[in-house]
């Protein structure tokens, strides 16, 4: 199965010095409905600090491509193996003001599994049901200072279960809500 707008091979390039990247965007089925699984990250990690994301990482010299980086990742991260991930698809890649380049995998995962936090990289895991994350009220763009004193709009959502979801993993969001709608 493949969800409109998503692509089972990606040939964009990063741009200049960016390094390459992916993310699984995992979804899954819980309480009847369908929803996103989170990762908070770590405050030890180099990047993005304590920032609600998708699991994933650089992409290393190993990984055949994004997919594998996205799936090998969740497994380092989260501790779900790479065989209980059905991959539905690559959305188009983005680069971070972090100058990374991010390919975000699409995937069904299975639900509850036993989650296995590398606690250096990631301090909670949690879930936000489709239906929440596509109610209007709950997103929005806001000015925003990025580092370097760069000024420019970015994706918010309210909070939720504590956690605020922001930045290039909101906007992978609301992408991969445009894809399923």
């Amino acid at each position: 199965m493949r969800l409109a707008g998503m692509s089972s091979v990606h040939s964009a390039r990063p741009r200049g010095p960016d390094r390459q990247a992916a993310v699984l965007v995992p979804l899954l089925r819980e309480g009847g409905e369908w929803h996103l699984l989170f990762i908070r990250r770590s405050v030890e990690v180099q990047d993005h600090k304590g920032q609600v994301a998708f699991p994933g990482g650089a992409i290393e010299t190993e990984d055949a491509d994004a997919i594998a980086a996205a799936l090998r990742e969740t497994r380092e991260e989260i501790g779900l193996p790479e065989s209980s991930i059905r991959v539905l698809g690559q959305m188009a890649a983005r680069t971070t003001v972090t100058h990374y380049f991010v390919t975000p995998v699409v995937g069904v995962i299975p639900w509850p599994f036993a989650v296995r936090m590398q606690v250096s990289e990631v301090s909670r895991v949690f879930t936000i049901p489709l239906r929440w994350l596509a109610k209007p009220e709950n997103h929005t763009r806001r000015d925003f200072v990025r580092p370097g004193g760069i000024r420019g709009m970015v994706d918010f959502f309210e909070d939720y279960d504590g956690e605020l979801l922001w930045g290039i993993t909101a906007a992978m969001t609301l992408e991969f809500l445009e894809i399923v709608r």
